[in-house]
C-alpha cells in the first residue's frame, strides 16, 4: 500500500515552480522514464508540459495526463529480466 500513498513534490515546469501530487508508484515510474532518457524528472515533466501546450493548448488535469503517460510507457517498455 506504500506505493498508493500520495506524494507532493515541488517541480519547475518551464521556469515556473509548481507542486505536483502523484502516488509514489508514479514518481518511481517517472524516475525510470527520466533515467531512460538521461534527464531529470523535472526536465521530463517540463517537456511533457511544453508539448501538451504546443500541441493541444494545455490540459486541465496535468496529474492525470502524467499518470496516463506512465501507464503507456510501461505498456511499451521492453521487458527487463
Amino acid at each position: 500500500m506504500g506505493q498508493a500513498g500520495p506524494v507532493s513534490r515541488s517541480v519547475r515546469l518551464n521556469g515556473f515552480a509548481t507542486c505536483l501530487r502523484l502516488e509514489a508508484v508514479y514518481w518511481r515510474i517517472l524516475e525510470r522514464i527520466a533515467e531512460t532518457n538521461r534527464c531529470s524528472v523535472s526536465a521530463l515533466l517540463s517537456y511533457i508540459d511544453r508539448e501538451v501546450h504546443l500541441r493541444h493548448g494545455g490540459v486541465r488535469n496535468f496529474s492525470g495526463l502524467v499518470r496516463v503517460i506512465c501507464v503507456a510507457w510501461l505498456q511499451e517498455a521492453p521487458d527487463v529480466d
